[in-house]
């Protein structure tokens, strides 16, 4: 019997950016087929991107299956070279990395602050971790060590974390694949193959600067291509500003329909509840929002309809500000035509910004060491790369407004 059920735990999954991928040890299984993980497969990896690259419709799960493939393959080369990882430092590695998006909310990262405002993914993601490992008896000590940069090899934390870990790794070569922005394609491959040990300390070999570079302007660009495309910026505000006007309408008493776990979240002064939380995915804000099109309420019927059937805001970036006044005009011309309050039209006008660096030169650095065992920073050992350029916070300023607005003739949008 004890045989029987094992092998039928290292389970092969076809993963269309890498091919099979083989689940490694039992507890990974019971994790993968465990409710809670199994409800990445309803979060979108990149929220409502597929609004422009109509491909983006991958998951969490996928994203997390595909790190933990990752870093099977880092164990392995990291192992060649010399270093002990006991099979217990191999499993909870592994399980750090398969678990570190669990505490991911709907649309991943379009929501981070307005369903919770107070606490991140990566807490949720680690208080799923503990509950996880009280049904598991105990079987995750080791991986929460790590997730937490608590366990004494610091280089297994920088695998799960850090500019060069598992996840970004699968997530640009994945996010590429599934968009079809062929620039952020990256070798993931061959950057592990140059991955070392040194001093308890991830560090690349001198001949993966290359593709390290190619990293980095890859990040650069799918940021600016993919992650903040003005589309895919005035997509999401749409949807924190839907969610924004139902948790108004509600706290004033009005009865919404919503699904459970969402009308949970709607409720203000509402307590943070893990059990609610599990239950919410991208299903329950679209059912909601389908009903919501035809609510009586102006603002969140033309939000929900906004977000249903695509009818996108307009969208201008600008380097500087928006002029307080300007936004002004534009929320009171909304106003005006759709017969609302100003304070309503604040809805459906927003202007905020975004910002973006490929490289951090603060974090812990990607260090590239040569055949004699010197170290130096990407920055320093890079002869193509403007480090100053890539960790310079790129920051744009947004203004988003209904499309009518450009329809009147009067009005410039400049």
């Amino acid at each position: 019997m004890g045989n029987n059920s094992s092998t039928n735990k290292l389970k092969i999954i076809n993963d269309p950016v890498y091919g099979f991928i083989k689940i490694p040890y039992d507890t990974v299984f019971d994790l993968i087929e465990h409710p809670l993980f199994q409800r990445l497969r309803r979060i979108r990896q990149l929220g409502l991107t597929h609004f422009v690259y109509p491909g983006a419709n991958h998951t969490r799960f996928q994203h997390a299956v595909g790190a933990m493939h990752l870093m099977g393959l880092a164990i392995e080369v990291i192992r060649s070279k010399g270093h002990a990882i006991t099979d217990e430092e191999a499993r909870g590695v592994t399980i750090a990395i398969l678990l570190h998006d669990i505490g991911h909310g709907p649309f991943s990262h379009s929501l981070e602050r307005s369903l919770i405002k107070s606490i991140s993914h990566e807490e949720i993601s680690l208080m799923f971790m503990e509950q996880l490992n009280s049904e598991f008896r105990g079987e995750l000590s080791m991986a929460i060590a790590i997730f937490r940069n608590r366990y004494h090899k610091k280089f297994l934390h920088q695998l799960v974390s850090s500019q060069l870990d598992m996840d970004r790794l699968d997530y640009l070569k994945r996010d590429s694949f599934f968009t079809g922005v062929t620039e952020g394609v990256i070798g993931s491959d061959r950057i592990i193959k140059m991955l070392n040990v040194l001093n308890d300390q991830l560090v690349v070999e001198e001949k993966g600067i290359y593709s390290i570079e190619n990293f980095l302007i890859a990040r650069r660009l799918m940021y600016w291509q993919v992650y903040l495309h003005r589309t895919v910026v005035a997509s999401e505000q749409l949807l924190v500003m839907m969610l924004k006007r139902a948790q108004a309408l509600t706290s004033r008493g009005k009865k919404l329909f919503a699904t459970p776990a969402l009308t949970y979240f709607l409720q203000e002064n509402h307590q943070v509840s893990l059990e609610q939380f599990a239950l919410l995915d991208d299903d329950d804000i679209l059912a909601s929002a389908k009903v919501w099109c035809n609510n009586s309420d102006r603002v969140l019927s033309m939000l929900a309809d906004g977000l249903i059937n695509r009818n996108l805001f307009s969208v201008e970036l600008d380097n500087q500000s928006f002029r307080a006044d300007r936004v002004t005009e534009i929320r009171s011309s909304v106003a005006e035509r759709l017969s609302i309050t100003a304070e309503e039209a604040e809805y459906l006008v927003v202007s905020d910004s975004i910002s973006n660096f490929a490289y951090s030169d603060m974090d812990d650095r990607i260090t590239i060491v040569d055949k004699s065992g010197n170290r130096r920073d990407i920055a320093e050992a890079s002869d193509i790369l403007n480090i100053s350029v890539l960790s310079k916070t790129v920051r744009k300023y947004f203004l988003c407004y209904p499309r009518f607005i450009l329809e009147k003739s009067s009005f410039n949008p400049k």
